[in-house]
């Protein structure tokens, strides 16, 4: 046992404090050329470094995206390594965006890779894929109950391919991605003060008041910003769930950057709107 609480006390905690925000820690090249960066390793890591000096003190959640890290392969995934400690040292709680998902024994190596208490990129939750069937995702949701770690579960994803299978009914009349939701509640059942095991629901989706989003557990929602959504779309997207909700900003944020000084201040701006708007509603 990794004697860490679980996640979702962890995450209720953190939100609270320093405000319901994460901030992606999203290296592409397009991004890092913005910053006046090369698409190397050396640029890589001076964006990841500095975005973790910058925020991981200060907001709720980190979520670096693996991909644009092993793109660079081995060394890539040093910097990812270095970046996910760091980023947990100084207290910020650490989403690991690779959306893993597959069956049997290499699910549960892919479990083992982010949500084992001794694997170099351990991380407090794991976005995953559960799209060959939740049960497929056993193994993560066992090691992640004893880890004290969360995953975020694609549910309702705000890319338009999504649809095709999210929203495909099934025999029972309920379609898929309201099945998942269902899954996670079960998870969740009398978790106190937030189940460990959330979805991904996208902010740009509009109403979304024929789904059951009380799942007890939390709704990481991309789409804030650069996607198009706005912290006050948050009530009328996400209803009664709303302070469950893990507002996610990518660009929004990083694009103050590299000046660390207009990247808190960017991230404070969010925080405190977002809060607002959650507060109010």
């Amino acid at each position: 046992m990794s004697g860490l609480e679980p996640f979702g006390a962890r995450l209720r905690r953190a939100m609270d404090e320093r405000g319901p925000l994460c901030v992606g820690i999203d290296p592409h090249a397009s991004l890092l050329a913005e910053w006046g960066l090369n698409d190397d390793v050396a640029g890589l890591e001076r964006f990841s470094r500095t975005v973790v000096e910058a925020l991981a003190d200060r907001v709720a959640v980190l979520k670096p995206q693996s991909a644009f890290f092993e793109r660079f392969g081995s060394r890539g995934v040093a910097v990812l390594e270095k970046s996910v400690a760091e980023a947990r040292a100084a207290g910020a709680l650490v989403v690991m965006d690779a959306k893993r998902g597959d069956i049997g024994s290499t699910m549960a190596a892919y479990a083992e890779s982010f949500l084992h208490k001794d694997a170099p990129l351990f991380s407090d939750a794991l976005t995953v894929s559960p799209y060959l069937g939740y049960g497929s995702l056993s193994p993560a949701v066992a090691l992640a109950r004893e880890s004290g770690a969360g995953l975020f579960v694609l549910a309702l994803t705000s890319n338009p391919e999504g649809g095709e299978v999210q929203h495909a009914v099934r025999s029972d009349g309920r379609n898929v991605g309201a099945t998942m939701l269902a899954h996670l509640s079960a998870e969740n059942a009398g978790e106190e003060p937030l189940g460990s095991f959330g979805a991904v629901v996208g902010a740009t989706l509009g109403d979304l008041s024929s789904y059951d989003l009380d799942i007890n557990g939390p709704l990481l929602a991309p789409g804030i910003g650069a996607q198009g959504a706005t912290p006050a779309d948050l009530p009328r997207v996400f209803g009664t769930a709303v302070r469950n909700v893990v507002p996610n900003v990518s660009r929004g944020v990083l694009r103050h950057g590299p000046d660390a000084v207009t990247l808190r201040d960017a991230a404070g701006r969010f925080a405190e709107e977002i809060r607002h708007t959650m507060t109010s509603s």
